[in-house]
C-alpha cells in the first residue's frame, strides 16, 4: 500500500539506481550534465507518479491554475504553483546544499544536486501520504489540508533547486542571513514557517498552536 514510508523509499530506491548507473558511466568518461538532468527529471517524474497513485490531484480541482495564492487557510493553499510555504522549500534547498557539502565534499555539484532533489522528492512523496496528511490535520494549524497537488509538488521541488543554487553561489553567512530573515517574515505574516512546521509535526506544543490559530 502506498502509505507511510513506502513512497519515499521508492523515490530513494529509484534515484539510487539511476545514480549507480551515473557512477558507472562516469568511470568510462567525463560526467555529462545531461545525465544529471535526466536523473533529476526522473526523480520528479517518479514523485509525481506516486502522488497521482496516492490520489493526489494533478492541479487545483475547483478553479483555474494560479501563479500565487497568499491565503494559507484557503483550499488553494498547496494546490497552486506557489504559496507562502514555497519559501520554506527554497530554504530546504539551501540546507541540502550545506548538508551535501559536509557529507560529500569531493562530489561534483551535479551529484550533490541529485542527492538534494532526491531528499526533496522523498519528502514530497511522504508528505502526501495519508499518514502525514492526517498528522498535519490533527497536530498543526493545517486543519483543512488534503495534500499537495502534483503541480504544487513540482513547484516545491523547483523551489528547492533554486535554494540549492542560491546557496552554492553565496557565502555561508549570507545564506544563513536570508534563511533567518525568511523564517522571521513567515512567522509574522502567516504565523508559521519551516521551524514551526517541523516542531508542530514532530512534537506539537499547544501554546504555539493557540498562537497560530490567533487565540
Amino acid at each position: 500500500m502506498l502509505d507511510g514510508i513506502v513512497p519515499p523509499l521508492l523515490v530513494i530506491a529509484a534515484a539510487w539506481s539511476m545514480f549507480a548507473l551515473r557512477r558507472s558511466a562516469a568511470r568510462r568518461s567525463q560526467p555529462d550534465w545531461r545525465v544529471d538532468l535526466a536523473i533529476a527529471l526522473g526523480v520528479v517524474a517518479i514523485t509525481a507518479g506516486l502522488e497521482l497513485a496516492m490520489g493526489r490531484s494533478a492541479a487545483y480541482a475547483h478553479g483555474p491554475i494560479r501563479l500565487w495564492i497568499g491565503d494559507v487557510n484557503s483550499d488553494q493553499n498547496s494546490q497552486q504553483l506557489s504559496d507562502p510555504y514555497t519559501f520554506s522549500h527554497i530554504i530546504h534547498g539551501a540546507l541540502f546544499y550545506g548538508l551535501t557539502h559536509l557529507i560529500m565534499p569531493r562530489a561534483a555539484i551535479g551529484a550533490r544536486l541529485i542527492v538534494a532533489l532526491t531528499i526533496e522528492g522523498a519528502w514530497e512523496a511522504y508528505e502526501n501520504t495519508d499518514t502525514v496528511i492526517n498528522r498535519y490535520r490533527a497536530a498543526t494549524i493545517a486543519l483543512g489540508y488534503y495534500g499537495d497537488s502534483v503541480l504544487n509538488s513540482f513547484s516545491d521541488i523547483a523551489a528547492c533547486l533554486l535554494g540549492f543554487v542560491l546557496a552554492s553561489r553565496a557565502r555561508w553567512w549570507w545564506t544563513v542571513s536570508w534563511i533567518v530573515v525568511t523564517e522571521l517574515v513567515l512567522a509574522l505574516a502567516i504565523r508559521d514557517n519551516l521551524t514551526l512546521n517541523i516542531v508542530m509535526l514532530i512534537w506539537p506544543i499547544e501554546a504555539i498552536r493557540r498562537w497560530q490559530l490567533g487565540a
